[in-house]
């Protein structure tokens, strides 16, 4: 694969995305609607995640949690990983199942796990996803449900992240509940009870984003899905309330690290 280049695989399983990522370049602080779980296969990187900073060499796993402020940076010449995103109600109902409790976790708590025999299973799993061959469920079923096991029993010392202030709370609440429309600092400071400038600045060290930022991936991440059901671009940049489609286009490069036409490609 060439450097630089992203690749949207098919995947045999609903609910699931599988990427191949070959890459010098430094990803800007996003979001992910998904959970994340892939391996670094060659070189390595730093990255700022909700659960502190962080390196990541080949051979590590690397997870993210849905919504979960990261960034990641080369270190050295570039790297490249594989990776798969889950619908977070697949790994939630997968982690139910595994906790003797019933309860399960809702995030996955190590960032980066330096483990081999669990690198193994993610490669096993992502062959099986992404391979020609016909989709043998009960194996997906099995090697699926080891890893999800395996990672949501890592620990890393730390449980969860920081709790979000409830005026915090109130205001990305505003945003979450309708990403399409308008809002002014002035509509957050009213929700929060805060002043504007507290606001920003609370909002910004609760998240990790500044409010418009956060906006911003709220909408993309309606675009993602928009996209993925079939709509076509120009309407898919307008329904997830972007200007226009090069608008679009520029956030989902930055964020995703493909066009949205190459991950329109993947679902046909």
């Amino acid at each position: 694969m060439a450097k630089n280049q992203f690749r949207m695989l098919r995947s045999a399983l609903s609910g699931v995305e599988a990427v191949e990522a070959e890459t010098h370049h430094s990803f800007a602080r996003h979001t992910h609607e998904q959970f994340g779980i892939g391996l670094m296969s060659a070189g390595a990187q730093s990255s700022l995640s909700g659960r502190g900073m962080v390196e990541a060499e080949a051979g590590d796993i690397i997870t993210v949690n849905p919504n979960e402020v990261h960034d990641g940076a080369p270190i050295g010449e570039g790297r490249s990983w594989r990776i798969l995103y889950f619908d977070p109600a697949i790994v939630s109902g997968l982690s139910q199942e595994i906790s003797e409790s019933g309860a399960g976790r809702s995030e996955i708590p190590h960032p980066v796990i330096r483990n081999a025999e669990i690198a193994a299973r993610f490669e096993t799993l992502f062959g099986a996803v992404t391979g020609d061959g016909a989709a043998d469920e009960l194996l997906h079923e099995e090697l699926l449900l080891q890893l999800v096991a395996d990672v949501m029993r890592e620990r890393s010392g730390t449980e969860g992240r920081p709790l979000v202030p409830a005026s915090i709370r109130a205001a990305r609440d505003l945003i979450d509940d309708d990403p399409l429309a308008a809002v002014s600092l002035a509509d957050l400071s009213r929700e929060s009870g805060l002043s504007r400038f507290q606001v920003l600045r609370g909002f910004a060290k609760a998240t990790g984003l500044t409010p418009h930022a956060y906006l911003v991936q709220a909408r993309i991440h309606i675009a993602r899905r928009l996209i993925a059901q079939g709509m076509p671009l120009a309407e898919a940049a307008f329904a997830s309330g972007f200007a226009d489609q090069s608008h679009m286009t520029r956030v989902f490069v930055r964020k995703y690290g493909l066009s949205p036409r190459l991950y329109a490609g993947a679902f046909l």
